[in-house]
């Protein structure tokens, strides 16, 4: 179920990117509209990618920390 749902949350970030990109393109030309969809698409896909990673860029550092220090503590403790 989790696969389905971020499947989906990935879509969902690519669609919303590239109805902006064809937005902004369509103040200019059509040409300029479809290349700005397909950027935005990319665009949107690729911010969905790193944020649902487990390293991405909006990962929980809180996570990171609290695993080292638990490693720390029990090579103290030995």
């Amino acid at each position: 179920m989790g696969r389905i749902r971020n499947s989906l949350s990935r879509a969902k970030y690519a669609a919303v990117g590239a109805a902006v990109g064809a937005a902004v393109g369509g103040l200019w030309s059509r040409n300029a509209a479809s290349t700005g969809g397909a950027l935005g698409g990319l665009a949107g896909a690729t911010l969905a990618e790193l944020k649902s990673g487990a390293g991405g860029v909006f990962a929980d550092k809180a996570d990171d920390a609290d695993g080292d220090e638990d490693d720390l503590e029990a090579d103290a403790a030995a």
